[in-house]
């Protein structure tokens, strides 16, 4: 099961793929008080890595800060390896190479790595991965350069960062949206009668009217868009499992194997020696 990514935007993409949405949301994160008139440039990565899944989304603001934003339902301790790649490209992408080899030192926006985590496991409100973890050693030599990357996971769930759901309107909506779709499923009904079920609960509320009449039948899609690709994780982690779990099994049966003809070649011998004893 392949999915491509670029023929629906997924919820989260779809939201925070404008400028106004984005504004609102980086203030809340960074309890900044950007105003309509900072300009926010999207860059998000297109065809890249892990057949075709690019990174959910990338901007720079107030032409300072270049942010890379991931939303994830699955906790995944290699952001800070997938975000130095994402950045690298994204560098790639607002500068020249000349630029890089010019003597006169190059002015490069301050990254900042974001991801938003609304899934069914246990989770801190918020925690920093960092790349450094993932180092074979951790013993550094001082005299050398060396390289650190940190990301800031925060917990988006309902009930957890309920004063950084208040300051974003839109981060609130997707992450009920999100809540509502997992509570349909939790249910028993289909994928398609939880995204149906969601649909009609989200017209029901008076608070969401706006958001309804801006994005309207889109969001059934961009929510399809949204489980599909984190189904297809699903599907991917699952066969992983299964087939580590038959490269267990086969290692196993290996051993076994071993076993047993150990036991008949000491079997054998033993046989052996008694016949070599008695011909004596």
């Amino acid at each position: 099961m392949k999915v491509n990514r670029e023929y629906k935007a997924t919820l989260f993409s779809g939201l925070f793929n404008e400028p106004d949405n984005l504004r609102e949301l980086y203030n809340a994160l960074a309890d900044t008080n950007y105003g309509k008139d900072t300009p926010v440039k999207i860059n998000t990565l297109k065809k890249i890595f892990f057949e075709g899944i690019k990174n959910d989304v990338s901007f720079i603001i107030d032409n300072k800060f270049v942010v890379i934003l991931e939303h994830q339902s699955t906790v995944n301790n290699n952001m800070p390896l997938r975000c130095l790649m994402y950045i690298g490209r994204v560098y790639e992408n607002i500068i020249t190479k000349r630029s890089a080899f010019k003597r006169r030192l190059m002015r490069i926006p301050t990254p900042e790595f974001i991801v938003l985590y609304n899934g069914i496991e246990s989770f801190p409100c918020d925690q920093t991965l960092r790349l450094s973890d993932a180092f074979i050693s951790n013993n550094t030599h001082e005299m050398f350069g060396s390289l650190e990357l940190t990301v800031r996971v925060i917990n988006i769930n309902p009930g957890i960062n309920e004063e950084l759901l208040k300051k974003s309107e839109v981060l609130y909506i997707y992450s009920a949206f999100c809540e509502n779709v997992k509570s349909e499923k939790q249910k028993g009904h289909t994928f398609d009668e939880a995204i149906e079920n969601t649909m009609k609960w989200a017209e029901a509320q008076d608070a969401f009217n706006e958001f309804m009449k801006k994005y309207g039948s889109e969001v059934s899609n961009m929510l399809m868009a949204e489980y599909n690709v984190e189904t297809h994780m699903e599907v991917m982690e699952e066969e992983h499992r299964e087939a580590m779990a038959e490269k267990d099994a086969e290692i196993a049966e290996k051993n076994t194997e071993i076993a047993e003809n150990k036991t008949e070649i000491a079997r054998l011998s033993a046989l052996v020696e008694k016949l070599q004893a008695s011909e004596g």
